[in-house]
């Protein structure tokens, strides 16, 4: 590819979608617009870029920008997060709720284990004592994902990355090569294709976001600007849950972390002193 090219790539992609292309990493951009340039009738990615830089045509333009999201997910993708999740914040969430659900928002859910293994626990906590109802909300730009996410049909690596045995005999059924999430589960997550550098407002608010993995893609301006506006999208009480690597210091002073809960945090530095 002409640097001329990867400056292209580079545009579309961060323009729409906030996502910063390394352009060192050719390899990868030819990996991931390799499908997109198939799919769209094109011999090669080159052909691709050379229609799109002719024809300035938009859907095109998006279809890169789908291509080049990060889309990495495993169901309960590291452990701890989601046992916080189940032993600390839906249970404080639980008893300080006075009337109305318990809202949990997955952003960047990506092909949907994420909210998936949030309802499986949710689904556990409520056959066992848990009697507040709670609301799952997932959301991504890319609707490759989602689509994938909607149906809820995995492959064998995609259920060996994490999934625990007991959840994958109780919820799931296999047919042929595939596993099938089972209709209850997949009725709790509500889905929505979103793009977060656009104005969250409408979407209202929610006492629990997971939005793990996903700034890492950004560069700075937009992480600041994307924290912030989950900070607006979430209720005073509520927690953010990060990726274990991502933190908010030095980029804003919307949140702070919670002492003794990795990866998580509240609005305001007040209130997590006090936690």
């Amino acid at each position: 590819m002409t640097p001329q090219t990867l400056a292209l790539v580079r545009l579309i992609v961060q323009s729409r979608t906030g996502v910063v292309v390394d352009p060192d990493r050719e390899y990868l951009i030819l990996h991931r617009l390799a499908p997109v340039a198939r799919r769209e009738g094109f011999d090669s990615v080159d052909a691709l870029l050379s229609a799109i830089r002719t024809q300035r045509d938009q859907r095109l333009m998006w279809a890169v920008a789908d291509g080049m999201i990060p889309t990495e997910s495993a169901f309960f993708r590291d452990g701890t997060p989601f046992n916080q999740f189940r032993d600390v914040l839906l249970p404080s969430l639980a008893s300080s709720r006075r009337s109305g659900p318990i809202k949990i928002w997955s952003a960047g859910c990506g092909t949907g284990e994420e909210p998936y293994s949030l309802a499986m626990l949710v689904d556990a906590e409520q056959a066992r004592h848990m009697a507040t109802p709670v609301e799952i909300y997932a959301s991504d730009l890319s609707e490759r994902c989602l689509t994938k996410a909607q149906a809820g049909i995995y492959t064998q690596a995609d259920i060996q990355r994490g999934l625990p045995a007991r959840q994958l005999v109780q919820h799931f059924t296999k047919q042929d090569a595939h596993w099938h999430l089972s209709a209850s589960i997949r009725r709790q997550v509500r889905w929505r294709r979103l793009n977060l550098i656009a104005d969250l407002s409408p979407i209202g608010r929610f006492d629990v976001i997971f939005c793990r993995y996903v700034l890492e893609a950004f560069d700075g301006p937009t992480r600041k600007q994307v924290l912030e506006q989950l900070a607006g999208v979430l209720n005073p009480e509520g927690y953010l849950v990060l990726g274990d690597t991502e933190t908010v210091l030095g980029l804003t002073e919307a949140f702070s972390p919670v002492s003794g809960q990795r990866g998580v945090f509240v609005r305001g530095w007040q209130r997590a002193m006090a936690a």
